[in-house]
C-alpha cells in the first residue's frame, strides 16, 4: 500500500514495511517509519504490506480497513491512527476501525461496507502469502534492496540499517 504521491521513477528504492495493525512492536516502529518518510520524502517509496497474525483476532479486518482507507486517500494516516491505539482495537474490534475512519474524515460507512463485503481480502491474502514466501515470520519486518530486516525480534539499529541500504541504492 502506498499513498498516491508524485510519479516515481524506476530508480526509486522501495521499502516494504510488513506490518500488522494490532501489533505493539509495529506501533513502536512508527517513529522509524515517520523518520524515514521525513528523511527521504519522494526519493523512497514506502509500501505497507499486510501480515496479520492469528494471535490478534482483529488484525485481518484492520488490514482490510487500511486498504479501504488507502483507496479513500488516507492510508498512512489511518495506519498511524489505528497503531497508536492498539489496545482499543484489541477491545473494540471492527467498531473501532469504523470509528477511526470517521475521525479522519473518511467515508466510515463505506469502510464498514468494505469490511462486510470483503473487497480487500485478496490484497491482504496476497501480501500475507508473499510475506511467508520470503521468510517473514513476524512484524514489523522491512525489505529493502533485497534485504530482509526483522524488527519483531529487536528494532535496535534497524532504522540506521535501512538508511545505509537506501543511501547505497540512491547513490548507485
Amino acid at each position: 500500500m502506498s499513498d498516491s504521491s508524485p510519479v516515481r521513477t524506476a530508480a526509486t528504492p522501495v521499502l516494504d514495511v510488513w506490518c500488522e495493525l494490532q501489533c505493539p512492536d509495529c506501533r513502536s516502529a512508527l517513529d522509524d517509519v515517520r523518520a524515514l518518510r521525513a528523511r527521504y520524502g519522494d526519493r523512497l517509496e514506502l509500501r505497507l504490506r499486510h501480515f496479520p497474525l492469528e494471535k490478534h483476532k482483529h488484525s485481518f479486518a484492520a488490514a482490510q480497513a487500511a486498504e479501504e482507507a488507502l483507496e479513500q486517500g488516507q492510508g498512512w494516516a489511518y495506519v498511524e491512527a489505528v497503531l497508536g491505539r492498539v489496545e482499543e482495537l484489541d477491545r473494540r474490534g471492527e467498531a473501532f476501525l469504523v470509528e477511526v475512519a470517521g475521525e479522519l474524515g473518511l467515508d466510515a460507512e463505506e469502510l464498514d461496507t468494505a469490511l462486510i463485503d470483503g473487497r480487500h481480502i485478496l490484497i491482504v491474502d496476497a501480501d500475507q502469502a508473499e510475506g511467508k514466501a520470503i521468510g517473514v515470520t513476524g512484524t514489523p519486518t522491512y525489505v529493502v534492496g533485497g534485504e530482509r530486516l526483522d524488527g519483531g525480534k529487536s528494532q535496535e539499529g534497524l532504522r540506521e540499517r535501512v538508511e545505509e541500504i537506501v543511501d547505497r541504492l540512491l547513490a548507485g
